[in-house]
């Protein structure tokens, strides 16, 4: 309840400050680049449909809106791909100007950067569609089994949650299987070496389109009022204000609502209103 309370009360400050934040985007501080005309990002690119590699090829949601918000800023993108958990340091060492990679807004993280929301969205519970260990859902049936989630990520804070749950409740611990990428946790439930994966809403459908068949989701949604954002440093007020620019500009002419309708998403997971 306490990261709920914590995720609303920062989204609602970053929203007003958005709101009220009306500069043309040539009237905007000058932020500090890696490179000069370029905006260098950090993703790792192994979470569909936010951002993922086709065909040799950067590709997702998030591609596209950073491809979309740089052009309205006068930047060319520039992507670093790396692992999710290196995403922070790098931020921090200054080999970024920001991280693009649906980062989940939460406490921690909160102490480490500062956020640009810009998506709210639920998880699901995701299994093979045999589903031999009878999971029903983030519940107790999850107790004694193994779950695979991204290491670092939201899913990893949420299955150890659990199994706080699972101990006060007297039952047997989850087995918590960390894996780099959402892609290497559907191998393991796929291969029979997890029993379940902790998976966005948007994502566990894309899975679900990509491997007809071999998956299913159990349960309800849950934490379906949790955001993603952009991550920049702390106190870095010009790069936020030129992200704020963008998307402003991107909400104004549609593209924002267009790239929710091409990636599937439902009109849930839209922030501006």
């Amino acid at each position: 309840m306490a990261n709920t309370l914590f995720v609303r009360r920062t989204t609602r400050q970053l929203l007003a400050a958005f709101c009220l934040t009306l500069p043309l985007l040539s009237q905007a501080a000058e932020p500090k680049l890696v490179s000069p005309g370029k905006l260098t990002y950090g993703t790792a690119a192994t979470f569909m449909p936010f951002e993922f590699t086709k065909d040799g090829q950067l590709t997702g949601f998030d591609i596209d809106l950073i491809n979309a918000l740089s052009k309205k800023v006068a930047l060319t993108p520039a992507p670093m791909s790396m692992e999710f958990k290196g995403l922070i340091p790098a931020l921090q060492g200054n080999r970024l100007d920001i991280i693009n990679s649906a980062m989940y807004v939460n406490p921690t993280r909160a102490e480490q950067v500062d956020f640009v929301p810009y998506l709210m969205i639920g998880s699901r519970v995701v299994v093979s569609k045999d589903n031999p260990a009878k999971i029903t859902g983030r519940d107790l049936s999850l107790c004694g089994k193994n779950v695979a989630v991204t290491l670092g990520g939201i899913e990893e804070s949420q299955a150890r949650e659990d199994n706080k749950k699972c101990l006060a409740a007297s039952k047997p611990a989850i087995n918590v299987l960390t894996y780099p990428a959402a892609t290497d946790s559907a191998v393991a439930v796929a291969q029979g070496r997890a029993d379940a994966e902790f998976l966005s809403t948007p994502g566990s459908v894309a899975l679900m389109t990509e491997k007809p068949g071999m998956f299913i989701a159990v349960g309800p949604e849950f934490e379906a009022d949790t955001h993603i954002a952009f991550a920049i440093r702390k106190g870095d007020t010009a790069t936020r204000q030129l992200l704020e620019n963008g998307l402003q500009a991107l909400v104004k002419e549609g593209t924002y609502k267009q790239l929710i309708e091409k990636w599937k998403f439902p009109d849930s997971v839209s922030i501006f209103h």
